[in-house]
């Protein structure tokens, strides 16, 4: 297992192919954080639930209760890190079913409520801890953390973002890429920065660059990046409520370039769009969630990562 996890670090990564249109996979279920694995398929969250549609086209639990998961992602060692934004912790699960607690409290406070992830080469997780809805409970404010080790917590962003969500390390460890979406406050953030990502983990908070500005529409959430450093952001919005409005950024898979120009979209027909990953058996699949429905999009392979 451990050699197949690392081989998959060195997929063939890709990009939309022309023309793409989003074809629908699941009707439920798919809220958030798709994974791949290459040997079991893709994992997501919903329900309450982390699911597993498995390289046959079948759809299983992986872990019934699994407190209000959210972002997933493997490691290089074939484990499963999860944000369990209920239980306000990030936790892994072993190659034996156990699980193992990350992170569930920094310098004796609680988590908000933990979101995405992302890992670095060298096997250190970052994770968002925002907290969205009710704010009642909170011990302390929205930022981004590094996870060392078991209960090796660092803080490494503050109040440079006013509510983080999505997270990326770019390849090489170059950057950290962090979607500020304060989409539930009138005049909120909705906005992707990039951030220099020092040897030692450490984030460069004064190199602080935007990327791109949803401005009144509902802002970034989840994020990949291809070989060519080009970013996949789920985001925008169809319809409209009391904090966003639709009609610059509608609903949909955002294509930038390492500098923020936005190269191409694709409409998901579900709101809210939250998350992408790339997989499928010949590593051409773009895999999207959006409003607890599962989606796919025709992707072209690109050089190895």
């Amino acid at each position: 297992m451990m050699k197949t996890m690392k081989k998959a670090w060195m997929v063939m990564v890709a990009m939309l192919a022309w023309g793409a249109d989003p074809v629908k996979v699941l009707d439920r279920g798919a809220g958030e954080g798709p994974a791949w694995h290459p040997e079991k398929g893709l994992f997501f969250t919903g329900d309450g639930k982390i699911w597993n549609l498995g390289l046959d086209g079948k759809v299983t639990v992986f872990r019934e209760d699994a407190g209000g998961a959210n972002g997933l992602l493997w490691d290089r060692d074939g484990r499963l890190v999860v944000c369990e934004a209920a239980r306000r912790r990030v936790t892994r699960t072993e190659k034996d079913g156990s699980v193992t607690v990350l992170a569930d409290r920094y310098e004796g406070k609680r988590f908000n409520s933990p979101n995405d992830l992302t890992i670095d080469s060298r096997g250190r997780i970052y994770f968002s801890d925002p907290r969205y809805g009710k704010r009642e409970g909170m011990e302390m404010g929205e930022g981004v953390y590094r996870i060392d080790g078991p209960g090796k917590v660092v803080r490494v962003i503050d109040g440079e973002v006013e509510r983080p969500n999505g997270l990326l390390v770019s390849a090489g460890d170059r950057y950290l890429y962090v979607a500020d979406n304060n989409n539930n406050t009138k005049g909120g953030a909705r906005k992707l920065w990039r951030f220099d990502l020092r040897r030692d983990g450490s984030v460069d908070r004064q190199s602080r660059k935007l990327l791109f500005d949803w401005e009144t529409s509902r802002g970034p959430d989840g994020l990949k990046e291809d070989a060519t450093g080009r970013l996949y952001v789920a985001g925008g919005l169809k319809g409209r409520n009391q904090y966003e409005l639709p009609e610059k950024y509608r609903g949909g898979v955002f294509v930038l370039t390492p500098e923020g120009k936005l190269e191409r979209f694709v409409e998901i027909p579900v709101d809210e769009v939250t998350n992408v990953a790339f997989g499928g058996k010949d590593g051409k699949k773009l895999y999207v969630t959006a409003g607890g429905t599962l989606w796919s999009l025709a992707v072209e392979v690109g050089r190895a990562r």
